[in-house]
This record gives structure tokens, sequence and C-alpha cells, in this order.
């Protein structure tokens, strides 16, 4: 079970951006039409990663990054998860623990891609922190896509031994990857209970491999579900009254049955603010060949290896092609369909548009 922690200054913080989102508290603007004089009051968005409202921009940018650096490979879903016997150390140093479950994560994928039984080739990783259940319960976990195969020590593209059937025997992993997490577990945290890690290695860890995807495309769209979700979307919530929050959820102990659970507000906010990440947490690591530094050398080689030509996004054209995906058209009056919309003025303190607004919007009417 769980233990209560209090909600700190941070994720206070973090619930009242989410709280303000595109509301008069956080400013914003009026644009006009100049052919119809149709007005529009738009208030800014808080931006955080943490609101449900505020990633659907940043997730196509990131999906079109990842697409313009796919492979023509076999891909594989593999998810790292962390026994509940940790949800304290997760309460208390989410950090230093989720940290450590990247890097466990990482070195056990590397370890079996170096054994040349298995591969004998450097590996590369994208792995995307998860820590909720779908009743916001604490439950920590990444998913991870691997491509399957690695790049050798002269340059060269080498297929995984399993042909793409499959990555690495997952049972075998899961006792890697958890004696690499105990011994790290071990060597960060000295104030650890001495029982805690005999009754780690008392339990069996999870660890789940998916079959490979069938192509690019499915990659993305795959990746598109776990990297900018938050706990839980808008369109979970059935009801917020003042003694109940009801939402869905799919009960996979139940082959994913859609059920419902109601929460009293404030044990709501309390599961939900289990899930703010730390200051400048770091949610989503590359590794190997496609981390940061090795990807801008590396990915162009075996590009041209496979026949493809590896052209880096430009900021600008991954914010234009993404507002394309997602049919965001500032520009275009919703009352004329004219591509004539125009911001007459901004403001950026609480309450309603200044009078100066009315003032843009008379002087483009009259120049009609």
């Amino acid at each position: 079970m769980e233990q209560a922690a209090s909600i700190n200054s941070w994720q206070l913080r973090t619930l009242s951006a989410l709280r303000q989102c595109r509301t008069a508290a956080l400013g914003g603007h009026v644009d006009a039409c100049s052919e119809c004089s149709h007005v529009r009051i738009s208030y800014n968005s808080c931006r955080n990663r943490h609101c449900p409202k505020c990633q659907n921009l940043q997730r196509e940018e990131w999906m079109l990054s990842r697409e313009n650096e796919l492979l023509p490979v076999p891909y594989f879903h593999v998810v790292f998860t962390l026994p509940d016997l940790l949800n304290p150390l997760a309460l208390h140093q989410p950090a230093r623990l989720y940290g450590l479950l990247f890097e466990a994560a990482w070195q056990t994928v590397k370890a079996f891609a170096s054994d040349h039984r298995h591969l004998g080739a450097q590996a590369g990783m994208t792995a995307i922190l998860h820590t909720w259940g779908q009743t916001l319960s604490l439950h920590p976990h990444l998913h991870c896509i691997v491509p399957g195969g690695g790049i050798t020590g002269s340059g060269k593209w080498k297929l995984a031994r399993s042909k793409g059937k499959f990555l690495f025997p997952v049972k075998a992993m899961s006792t890697v990857f958890r004696a690499k997490f105990v011994a790290g577990l071990r060597k960060s945290f000295t104030d650890l209970d001495p029982a805690l890690c005999p009754a780690l290695f008392g339990k069996p860890w999870v660890v789940y491999a998916k079959r490979p995807f069938s192509g690019p495309k499915q990659v993305i769209e795959y990746l598109g579900c776990y990297t900018h979700k938050v706990a839980i979307s808008n369109h979970r919530l059935l009801s917020v009254e003042k003694e109940q929050i009801t939402f869905s959820y799919k009960d996979y102990r139940q082959e994913g049955k859609k059920k419902s659970m109601g929460l009293a507000p404030l044990e709501f906010i309390r599961r939900f603010s289990l899930h703010i990440l730390p200051r400048a947490f770091v949610r989503i690591r590359h590794f190997g060949f496609l981390s940061s530094r090795a990807k801008p050398k590396l990915l162009p080689l075996l590009m041209a290896q496979m026949g493809k030509e590896f052209v880096p996004l430009s900021k600008q054209q991954k914010r234009e092609l993404a507002r394309a995906r997602l049919g965001l058209n500032l520009s275009t009056c919703p009352c004329c369909k004219s591509f004539t919309m125009l911001t007459v003025c901004c403001f950026i303190r609480a309450g309603p548009a200044p009078l100066a607004a009315l003032a843009g919007v008379n002087a483009l009417a009259g120049a009609q």
C-alpha cells in the first residue's frame, strides 16, 4: 500500500498552473477578422508538461523528429516495471529512483546487445517514464522502443540473431535487470532498510517484450501513445462534482474491461500529485546510437547503408508540419473561413480584454 506523502511546493505550483490554464489569469490576446470583423479572445495556456490540454503540439513535433530518424528495421516494445516494494522510495526520492530505473534498464539492454550470443553490437533505445496505473495508483515503469539490431565496431548494421522474431530472452532480462537495479540501489541509497534488498530478490521482476512492429508507421503511432501522456486525460473524466470526481479506467485483470471509479476531490488531487515529476526531470531519454551525442554522426551512416538519406528537420519545419497535422491555423477566421485573422491586442493581466482591443476591431471594420 502506498505511503501518504504531503503535496510539496513544486506540486502545488504545478497544480496551480493547470488550474489557471487557458483562463484570464494567464492573460491572452484578441484577434479580429479584417473581412467580417469577427472577434476572438484567446487565453494563454500554461504549457506545463503535466497539463492534459497543453501537450498535443509538443507530441506531434516529437513524433515528427522520431519519424525522421526511423530505420527500416524491426522495432520492439520493452517494458521495465518496478515492484511496489519500491513505492515509498518513489514517493520521497523520485528523481534518484527514476534515474536509477533508466540506468538499470539501459545497462540491461546494453549487456545483452554486447553479448555475441545475442547480438554483439551497440544497441539503441528510447525510453519513456510512466509512473501511473489506470486508477492513478503509483506504478513506475519504462516504455522502451529498441531497434532489432545494432551497430558494430566497424560501423556496420547487424541484425539480431532472432532475425526480427524477438529481441532477447525476457526471463533472463528480468533477472539481469533486477540485479543491476538492486546494485545501483545499494550504491545510491546508503540508508536503506536492511530487509528491502533481500525482499526485492525474493520476488520476480517484470520485463515485458511485445512482438516487433510491422513497420515505421506503427512505431510512430505507438510512440505517440506514450510520449506526452499525463496521469489522466480529460476524456476519462466522467463527472466532476463537489463531493466526488468520477473517471473511467480499464481493468487489465479482467481483460481490459472498462469500469468507473469515484474519488473524493482531495484524494483525486493527491493521486494526481503522485505523478508530478521532480523539477527539470527528463522523462524521455535516448541511449546508445540513438543518444543525442551519437545520433548526428551514426544515423546518417546507418541510413546510407540502408539506402535512405537522413535530413534533420529544423524547429520551424517541425512546428509548421505539426500545426498542419493538427489542423491548427490561427489565421483562419472561424466565421468567414478567410485567412484574415489579425492580432489587435495582447493583455497579460487577469480580467477581461482591455478597451484598446475594441478600438483595434473598430479600426479594422472601418478599413473595409
